[in-house]
């Protein structure tokens, strides 16, 4: 896959996970990369963006066993960017099918 069409919304993906609950790091990290192949690194320059933006907020959590882990939580910012930035999205995306769409109908005639 064209690595610009994940650049682009990975970051919408990001804030998408965060909206359903505080995630840490390295989870955030599997869970897109078991979805979207993304390289090694590429979510934690992404993570420190969004918190440098005010997007996300970050706290320590001790974990049984292990040291503490870093979890990300979505600001009332990053809700009100993500809920923006995913009714663009959907719109591109659909005007994006319906010119492809339109491309399926050329070749059929």
């Amino acid at each position: 896959m064209n690595p610009q069409y994940k650049k682009g919304v990975l970051e919408l993906c990001v804030l998408s996970l965060l909206r359903k609950g505080d995630r840490y790091g390295y989870e955030i990290s599997e869970y897109l990369s078991q979805r979207i192949d993304i390289a090694d690194g590429t979510v934690y320059p992404l993570l420190r963006k969004l918190k440098a933006d005010g997007l996300v907020t970050t706290y320590l959590q001790e974990e049984s066993g292990g040291p503490p882990r870093k979890y990300y939580k979505l600001t009332q910012l990053g809700e009100d960017v993500y809920t923006m930035d995913r009714a663009e999205y959907l719109r591109f995306a659909g005007a994006v099918r319906e010119l492809l769409k339109e491309d399926d109908e050329h070749e059929e005639n």
